[in-house]
């Protein structure tokens, strides 16, 4: 590697050998307390096992339950195809395989009996991985050929795929997709004896460590009432209500499907339009109010803006056909009505986050042809519009896999939390999967508390009839965009929405991409003030002006193409948050005297409510 003055790092460059002395780490010492610990530790797997079986054999789960695994075989089958179909073409690239292989295997033969190898031989892609930093996958000649051998092979099923002719651009996106989580999955950082750090644990302990990683596998899967819900944190550390979404207020209203609440004013005077905050069903809302340090919420009522959120409920079978018409209606509407019986005004400020977001932008169209002046200013954080380039989440919709969802949900009436959090780590598998396989169930290490992690765990169900409307008119037919999708018996489109609105897009996103997000704002009826954001879908939208990280781009309007926009988008450092404020202040910079929840409602019961603890 060339070092900063442009000649060579000697530290680097510098020649190692294989030491045998550092085997040793690997060689067990207590054969037969190794043996009783794995015993125990295949017990426990046992118990796991039994754990996802339960549910099954009693009904809990049906056998209509979604899953992704047979489009996976049909849609690597459609690559495969291509590769058989020619007898030279598949020799040729197993041939290409092959040798990468045998090369390997020769400069690991030298390594091990001693002959010096350059460290600075490693690849970039290896360099990449965090999971791949122990020094032994280097060092040691058995380790260090086996991350070689998994990085060629993961090279090699890529071009697989990207060189596969005849794929429509659907299939290769699924292809991709597919062929990505099974290289993540093979990758040998992910088992007990090809991850030197877990091996050498496991020696040490003679095995307890698997003891302890199966029995916490047994509890998750326990948890998951079958489905595997995996530890991200320790959820001993937070209690919502006391170190988690402890901005004060109050729940001032509640319907089926949600509850209002209004928080305490930290300002003797207040911006005259209150803001309403919508955030997604999936997941919930105190993403927005995580703690003082981290809460838009608290934030925005420290700028003197009287805030009210939509706490959305955790919907059982009781809710399985609440719709979107229901989620306009008994959600946005009804906190409408419920903002103007507790301030008295009939304008207001609305931000919507991702999901809910988009059904914040239809109840506009909709409200747009009534005549419904009440919200006046829109901003949409991290939330599509137009779904043409709605990244990899368009893998698990299409016609066969939504009639076997929709089979499965007509079952028992929604879609259970665990199932849409595996799908949403497994487009991050690399970081929010595997890692926590390996030191939960492997290692049996137990992990940090991270407020952030809490939450993500803390999924929720999704009321089928909702869910397959939004996954049929957004995700595979687009009628949103393209003016077709129908909200209360009206067919709505967003070009008749004239208000101002602030669009939020994230750099990183893999749940709404930017260009995404980009395409949407054009769909609206008036001016659209677009900002890209750095970081994702999460950091991206909770970056507090306080922690002085990331960066945000503003530009002309946006029109066109993306790239072309950011290529003439001006950077300004640290977070959107003052920049939205001061954008919201262009829009009605009018105070009155703050507004105190219980005023003019009697309040239900204190924040965070009762809805978000179900």
């Amino acid at each position: 590697m060339a070092g900063t003055d442009g000649g060579v790092n000697d530290e680097e460059e510098k020649p190692r050998s294989f030491d045998p002395k550092s085997a040793d780490a690997y060689m067990v010492r207590d054969p037969q307390a190794f043996a009783m610990n794995v015993a125990k530790a295949l017990e426990n797997l046992g118990k796991a096992a039994s754990e996802w079986l339960a549910p099954r054999e009693r009904g809990d789960i049906p056998q209509t339950t979604a899953s992704p695994m047979s489009d996976l075989v049909q849609t690597l089958s459609d690559v495969a195809e291509y590769w058989m179909a020619e007898p030279e073409r598949s020799v040729e690239a197993q041939t290409h395989l092959i040798s990468s292989y045998f090369d390997i295997w020769k400069k690991s033969v030298s390594q091990f009996s001693g002959e010096s190898t350059n460290a600075g031989e490693q690849s970039d892609e290896k360099r990449r991985h965090k999971r791949f930093a122990d020094e032994d996958w280097q060092a040691n000649p058995f380790f260090d050929a086996l991350q070689k051998v998994y990085f060629v092979t993961v090279s090699w099923a890529d071009r697989m795929v990207t060189e596969a002719e005849g794929l429509d651009e659907k299939t290769r996106q699924k292809a991709q997709f597919y062929m990505r989580q099974v290289t993540e999955a093979i990758s040998p950082a992910n088992f007990a004896f090809t991850n030197p750090q877990v091996f050498r644990e496991t020696v040490a302990t003679s095995g307890a460590n698997l003891v302890k990683g199966m029995a916490q596998l047994a509890e998750d899967m326990a948890a998951g009432n079958g489905n595997i819900k995996l530890r991200q944190t320790d959820y001993s550390k937070f209690v919502i209500g006391q170190n988690i979404a402890v901005t004060p207020g109050k729940v001032i209203a509640r319907s089926e499907l949600c509850e209002v609440i209004q928080y305490a004013p930290s300002t003797e005077k207040v911006l005259k339009r209150p803001l309403l905050i919508i955030p997604p069903w999936i997941n919930k809302f105190y993403i927005l109010d995580l703690n003082a340090r981290k809460s838009f919420v608290k934030w925005c009522v420290d700028q003197g803006h009287s805030v009210f959120m939509i706490s959305w409920v955790n919907p059982d079978a009781r809710h399985a056909t609440k719709g979107w018409d229901d989620y306009t209606r008994e959600g946005i509407d009804f906190a409408l009505e419920a903002i103007e019986q507790a301030t008295g005004e009939k304008q207001i400020n609305a931000v919507g986050y991702c999901i809910g977001g988009t059904l914040l932008a239809s109840t506009l169209a909709l409200h747009a042809q009534a005549k419904n002046r009440r919200i006046r200013s829109a901003t949409l954080l991290a939330a599509q519009t137009d779904f043409t380039h709605a990244g990899d989440l368009k893998v698990f919709i299409d016609e066969q896999q939504l009639a076997t969802l929709d089979a499965h949900m007509k079952a028992v009436g929604y879609l259970d939390g665990a199932i849409m959090a595996s799908v949403f780590n497994m487009l991050r598998a690399s970081d929010l999967i595997w890692p926590y396989v390996v030191d939960n169930y492997l290692r049996g290490a137990q992990p940090p508390p991270f407020d952030l992690l809490y939450w993500n765990s803390d999924s929720t169900r999704v009321a089928a009839a909702n869910h397959s409307f939004y996954l049929r008119n957004c995700y595979l037919e687009n009628n949103l965009a393209e003016g077709r999708m129908q909200v209360a018996g009206k067919v709505v489109n967003l070009k008749d929405i004239e208000i101002p609105v602030y669009d939020l897009a994230t750099r990183e996103d893999h749940i709404a991409p930017a260009k995404s997000v980009f395409t949407g704002a054009a769909c609206f009826g008036g001016p659209v003030e677009f900002v890209l954001s750095a970081s994702g879908h999460i950091a991206g939208v909770v970056n507090p002006p306080e922690m002085d990280k990331y960066q945000y781009w503003t530009s002309a309007s946006p029109d066109g193409d993306f790239e072309e926009w950011q290529k003439s988008a001006i950077e300004q450092k640290g977070s959107w948050w003052p920049h939205w404020q001061k954008w919201i202040k262009g829009q009605d910079k009018r105070k009155v005297a703050a507004r105190v929840p219980g005023e003019a409602m009697e309040p239900l019961c204190d924040a965070p409510g009762t809805y978000v603890l179900e």
